[in-house]
């Protein structure tokens, strides 16, 4: 039972906390990759053009932009727990909407069904924050890290269930929404033994404690977190959004491409395992930095070729640059904020990370089918796309660690 004040040792509390969300990043986080990797294909299955193949994704994502700052404004009010249960609901109908829309052969309908699925991965971006609630100082990296590994599960776990459900019933895809139905109602009951406080609730005609939206967006630490969780995220979306398409489109198959987008999410979690120490170690900058320049070689790379093995490293690259940036990011946001502060600055950097991976995600399809000739042309113009992005996010850290006095 969630209770609404602090207990003076946290330790032991959030230690436990950290394993639940582990589950439910390694159980639920399944239905991202899933979804991920099919909804391209089946958004070009059911659109009436090759260009809104991916919006499918992209509403997905618009979702969860829409939710952030009101999901971050429930936890606040009501406790984690409920804002995981109504997640796990999201993800529930938006999946039974969305398989629906295959089965009726209905592209407005699928794409209802995108919209809802966003309400749990809007849910699901407050995992890393619900690990360093209840975490000291020292602890807070390695727990954000440690959630973050849960993924790796995930990582095995969908791009499978994928294989194993995509063509398990006549209408091909509709096995695996109904599958992620399944997983959304066994994976709600992980949070009964979630354990996070409330902050206290506020009195009537009380004000708000702590520094205002608009202070808090002038604090550099903040505004560069910011800057650099979006810009990692939405990069990591516009590649990986677009890779079963060049994939396919490059003569491969279904398996191959969910093949990549497997060795894709195990590179996005497999590195939390010690990100966290890095960040204690050599600070969040530093590993945000690198992981912008992991993100550029990612680039580089898919820019070199389109042969199985350069699709794999690529987005191997991709993912560990998108842990390293998302991750720093996380980290610095976390520590420039006062615990009463968190329901609005949380709400506040989702709400502006999630608008970037929808623009990114609608861009992603236009790019890759209709700014060419060819898919290798779709495939480079996505590429070429990181470049301003990546320039924007490192030129804000080298701001930041550059000022007088910076400690970051």
């Amino acid at each position: 039972m969630e209770v609404t004040a602090p207990l003076p040792d946290y330790s032991a509390r959030a230690r436990r906390n950290v394993i639940v969300l582990i589950m439910a990043q390694a159980i639920l986080g399944a239905q991202m990759p899933m979804i991920f990797t099919i909804g391209g294909l089946a958004g070009q299955m059911l659109s009436p053009t090759p260009c809104l193949a991916t919006l499918p994704i992209s509403m997905i994502v618009l979702g969860s932009m829409l939710t952030a700052t009101p999901m971050s404004a429930l936890m606040a009010r009501f406790g984690r727990r409920a804002g995981f249960w109504i997640g796990t609901a999201g993800g529930a109908l938006g999946s039974a909407v969305g398989a629906a829309g295959l089965y009726y052969a209905s592209f407005p309908l699928f794409l209802a069904g995108s919209l809802l699925t966003g309400i749990y991965m809007s849910a699901q971006g407050f995992y890393r924050f619900a690990a360093a609630d209840t975490a000291s100082d020292a602890f807070r990296p390695k727990a954000i890290s440690w959630v973050m590994a849960g993924g790796l599960v995930s990582a095995i776990l969908g791009p499978q269930l994928v294989k194993a459900t995509t063509d398990s019933l006549a209408v091909t895809f509709l096995g695996t929404y109904l599958a992620v139905i399944a997983i959304n109602i066994l994976g709600a009951a992980l949070f009964l033994f979630l354990d996070i406080p409330r902050p206290p609730a506020r009195q009537p005609g009380e004000v708000p404690q702590g520094r205002s939206r608009a202070e808090m967006l002038r604090d550099p630490k903040i505004a560069v977190a910011i800057i650099c969780a979006m810009v990692s995220y939405a990069l990591m979306n516009l590649v990986m959004t677009s890779t079963p398409l060049a994939v396919v489109g490059c003569g491969y198959e279904k398996a191959n491409a969910a093949d990549v987008v497997s060795a894709h999410v195990l590179a996005m979690f497999v590195p939390s395992f010690f990100t966290g120490h890095l960040i204690a170690r050599f600070g969040a900058p530093a590993i945000m930095g690198t992981g912008l320049a992991i993100l550029a070689g990612a680039g580089a790379v898919a820019l070199s070729g389109v042969a199985l093995e350069q699709f794999f490293v690529a987005l191997v690259l991709l993912g560990i640059g998108w842990n390293f940036g998302f991750i720093g990011a996380t980290a610095l946001l976390s520590s420039a904020h006062a615990p009463e502060e968190r329901g609005r600055i949380q709400g506040i950097n989702d709400l502006v990370v999630f608008g970037g991976v929808t623009f990114a995600s609608l861009a992603s399809g236009g790019l890759m089918n209709c700014s060419g000739t060819s898919v290798i042309a779709g495939w480079q113009a996505v590429n070429i796309a990181m470049l301003p992005f990546l320039v924007l996010a490192g030129g804000s850290l080298i701001w930041l660690v550059m000022r007088p006095g910076a400690r970051a």
